[in-house]
């Protein structure tokens, strides 16, 4: 059953021909791939105007949640689902690039970004509820076929999406995101004793978790050249972790990742059933996810495109004109859609 149960009001930006428009309009009967906003017309790049809307959606009576969404409009829906600690903002080089051919939707999961942050005693911050609330999300907006755009975090919940709707996936797009044991490297041994003695290890892990040196690595990693790395993307970031409730709620969803590693066979056979359409832009600095990871996925769908980048575990951040332009040509083909830049 549909986390989303009734009553929601969209306000977002729909981005064509060069013009932005921003606005809200009920979503009582039908989702905003109808493409009917009541707003006023602005003139612009998306970026000059505002780059993030809210969906205000009722996802459960007791609950009420919020979920802040980024939307451009276009002919097809490509579901954009954001890694940790990030939201919809990690995008925004997709948003600007991709917005004038494709209508992409990008959510922010309850707990982050600019969505409800329920407290962790009365909400369960796990994947399947995310995911399930992310699938009750996608089918409010009258979602029945899309493109699942995954990175890190993004992939549990967007494979979890895949096997319970299969009828609706288009193509799958990952950027740094497991499904297979190759992708994890030695910091997971680690992370793999949290999971197994969570009291005895879970100070430790918080220590590391949350802090400034962790937070700035999960963005330069490995990259030969760290200078180049804007730092505001991991201040801003420890900025969210730090806010009231985040260590709470972002330790027992990590806790629950451990549910993820159960799931990689499913999701391995799953792709070898399916053979969607599969691209891999993956950045080869990452320093959590290993590169053998991005090779990995050929082993289920043998027709997958995969490209190793001189980028980190967030390569839209080193690589944005790359594979906005990889991305642009894949969806093209598999979906139809202006091929200019």
């Amino acid at each position: 059953m549909s986390a989303i149960e009734h009553g929601q009001r969209a306000r977002g930006i729909v981005t064509q021909n060069g013009n932005a428009w921003l606005g809200s309009v009920p979503q009582a009967q039908s989702g905003i791939a109808a493409g009917t906003f009541t707003a006023s017309r602005q003139t612009g790049s998306v970026l000059g105007v505002a780059l993030f809307g809210t969906l205000l959606a009722s996802l459960h009576p007791s609950t009420g949640l919020e979920i802040t969404v980024a939307i451009c409009a276009g002919i097809v829906p490509v579901v954009l689902l954001h890694g940790f600690p990030s939201s919809s903002r990690m995008w925004e080089p997709l948003l600007t690039r991709l917005g004038d051919a494709f209508h992409m939707i990008a959510p922010d999961y309850p707990g982050f970004g600019h969505s409800d942050t329920p407290d962790p005693v009365g909400f369960a911050y796990t994947f399947d509820h995310l995911a399930d609330i992310i699938d009750g999300f996608t089918t409010k907006l009258g979602l029945t076929r899309y493109v699942l755009v995954m990175q890190d975090y993004g992939g549990p919940i967007g494979f979890r999406l895949a096997l319970a709707h299969p009828d609706r996936v288009q193509a799958l797009i990952v950027q740094n995101a497991v499904a297979h044991e190759d992708g994890l490297g030695p910091l997971w041994e680690a992370r793999r004793q949290f999971w197994t003695n969570r009291a005895k290890h879970e100070a430790a892990l918080r220590e590391n978790f949350f802090s400034p040196a962790a937070t700035r690595l999960r963005h330069v990693g490995k990259s030969p050249r760290p200078e180049n790395y804007d730092p505001d993307h991991w201040s801003d970031e420890l900025a969210f972790l730090q806010r009231p409730g985040q260590a709470d709620i972002q330790t027992d969803l990590f806790f629950d990742y451990q549910t993820n590693l159960t799931a990689y066979p499913a999701w391995q056979e799953w792709l070898r059933a399916h053979q969607p359409p599969l691209l891999v832009t993956w950045g080869r600095y990452d320093p959590s996810f290993e590169a053998a990871e991005a090779t990995a996925y050929k082993r289920d769908v043998p027709a997958a495109e995969v490209h190793l980048l001189d980028g980190g575990h967030f390569a839209l951040e080193d690589q944005p004109d790359q594979i906005a332009a990889l991305t642009r040509d894949f969806l093209t083909r598999v979906l139809g859609g202006s091929p200019g830049a």
